[in-house]
């Protein structure tokens, strides 16, 4: 096996869903700003807006995620439009 094949930093990183706020533990070279502790323990955090735990294909539920405000744009601006 060839020497330093593998990256330094493979780590424990937490990927946290912020639609359900459900947690992942695995194993990752990605680079994190934020950290959290869970039992103890700091591992880096990543911040996703959806994963497999909320996407409706997973699910099978339609779910409405919106972080930015974009639904309530979009209602209001066409939300009350009458057809003629």
């Amino acid at each position: 096996m060839k020497k330093d094949l593998h990256p330094s930093n493979y780590r424990e990183v937490v990927f946290k869903d912020m639609s359900n706020e459900e947690i992942f533990i695995t194993r990752s070279t990605v680079a994190a700003k934020e950290t959290i502790e869970i039992d103890g323990v700091t591992y880096p955090l990543v911040k996703l807006e959806i994963t497999s735990s909320s996407h409706p294909f997973f699910t099978g539920k339609q779910k409405l995620v919106d972080t930015a405000g974009r639904v309530d744009k979009f209602l209001s601006r066409y939300g009350e439009r009458k057809k003629k």
